[in-house]
């Protein structure tokens, strides 16, 4: 059968067929879907929630007559910060050029719909728990909910047709699930920080060479700026390494701010192009590196205007999003402007410094409700923001057993630096006590994915399908 269906009509948000996330996801928000029942019941069949290993999904996807093999051409797109918002300008560009397009991407921040997108289209709950059904009676020793996320999206996407699959790595590369994509068409790492060190190790270089176990032989390598000569080095050795052509930044591409927007220079064109509708100069970074992949890629021409297009029309919910309706957005006087991202390590918390900084020439005041992970670096997101911010509420993230507690979140934030850091009960109740002032302000809510999205839940926000 053949994927290069250009320009059909994506019509397949109820085909039994799709789904994943990545990294587990905690499901007590209130009011648990079936959905996360199913994924609960599954997860509780093995004995941790995170098993780096392929052997067990090998074996399932084998007796689903190997899903893995039967995919659209694929972008795999591996890294700790930016992933997400690379397959999200990825998704943009080939949909304004007219391509029927899938999407795996994790974690999601209100439903697990959200990580996938069958032909553009978000799974529907009846699809995914067919899906997870067929995987959980399937032959073979217990799989993790990931893995069977994974499983479903490999099945629903070998099952709709499309031009492409965009996939982004869960948790590492090298044996994350879905590394078993044996040949993508072009395979990406974006910026590499320090991150799951459990996992990964401890050392940039360590955790660089997971990330390059997406390189395939005879498959393009690009690779995005990585201010770590050591990651630059690894990377490059490992697709040495791997016989995997490799694009990279600074190198063989390049990307420029410039006074209204940035130039781009790939291997075969030089465009000049507006800012993303996405708020950060990183997201430049993103964008280039969706470009970068595309014009290595085979067989996906792309112009000017569409990729224009996609730069206008880019969507991904959690990054710098402005919150503009709703009811913690209700909460603020006039004047006020409500703002939340995900940003949860250095990395993140240096492009939210940067942020805060260009938004420091309108010196309006900015505040941060902060939550974060007991497996993450409190001061680490929250030190580059506080030449910027002098006051912060501290919060526990609603639903989610590994969170600090408000009261060590404000301890931490004090001990980064903060003048005035305390704990709050939620989020709205963090929102309230900073809105003290008749002056317009500024309200940042930052420090994990996970507090994103139960903000966005308590606000009201929907994912657009």
């Amino acid at each position: 059968m053949s994927f290069r269906s250009r320009r059909a009509t994506a019509s397949a948000a109820a085909h039994p067929r799709a789904a994943k996330p990545g990294r587990d996801r905690p499901s007590g928000l209130t009011n648990i879907s079936p959905v996360e029942m199913a994924l609960a019941r599954i997860g509780r069949q093995h004995d941790t929630a995170i098993d780096l290993s392929l052997d067990r999904l090998a074996a399932r996807l084998a007796a689903l007559g190997n899903p893995e093999r039967h995919l659209p051409p694929v972008f795999h797109v591996a890294g700790t910060n930016g992933k997400g918002s690379t397959i999200a300008f990825l998704r943009a560009f080939l949909e304004a050029a007219g391509y029927r397009v899938h999407a795996f991407t994790s974690p999601h921040l209100i439903r697990v719909n959200e990580s996938v997108r069958v032909a553009g289209q978000l799974i529907a709950d009846d699809a995914l728990l067919e899906l997870l059904a067929e995987i959980e009676t399937g032959p073979g020793d217990p799989v993790t909910r990931f893995e069977a996320l994974t499983a479903a999206a490999f099945l629903a996407f070998s099952r709709t047709p499309a031009d492409a699959a965009l996939i982004e790595v869960g948790l590492g590369g090298r044996t994350d699930a879905t590394n078993l994509i044996p040949t993508p068409l072009v395979a990406a790492v974006t910026r590499v920080s320090r991150d799951h060190q459990r996992f990964l190790g401890d050392s940039l270089a360590e955790i660089a060479g997971h990330k390059a176990g997406i390189f395939k032989p005879g498959r393009p390598a690009v690779v995005a700026d990585q201010p770590d000569a050591t990651v630059r080095d690894r990377l490059t050795s490992e697709a040495r390494l791997s016989g995997s052509p490799l694009f990279l930044f600074g190198r063989d591409w390049r990307a420029t701010p410039t006074a209204n927007g940035f130039r781009y220079e790939g291997p075969s064109r030089t465009l000049d192009l507006p800012a993303p509708a996405l708020l950060g100069e990183h997201q430049i970074m993103n964008a280039a590196t969706a470009l970068a992949m595309l014009d290595v890629s085979d067989g996906f021409p792309i112009g000017p205007e569409a990729i224009r297009r996609g730069l206008a029309l880019v969507a991904w919910p959690g990054r710098l999003q402005r919150l503009s309706t709703g009811s913690l957005a209700d909460i603020l006087p006039a004047g006020w402007e409500l703002w939340l991202d995900g940003a949860h390590n250095d990395s993140g918390g240096e492009a939210l410094g940067r942020q805060a900084a260009a938004w420091r020439v309108d010196a309006v005041p900015l505040h941060l409700v902060f939550g974060a992970r007991a497996d993450k670096d409190p001061a680490a997101i929250l030190k580059p923001l506080t030449p910027f911010a002098a006051r912060l509420r501290a919060v526990a993230i609603p639903g989610d057993a590994a969170s600090l507690t408000a009261e060590v979140a404000a301890k931490a934030a004090t001990a980064a630096g903060f003048v005035e850091a305390q704990p709050a009960e939620s989020v709205a109740a963090a929102i309230e006590s900073l809105v003290d002032s008749p002056a317009p302000g500024r309200i940042l809510i930052c420090g994990s994915l996970y507090l994103a999205g139960a903000a966005l839940k308590e606000n009201g926000t929907t994912i657009a399908q």
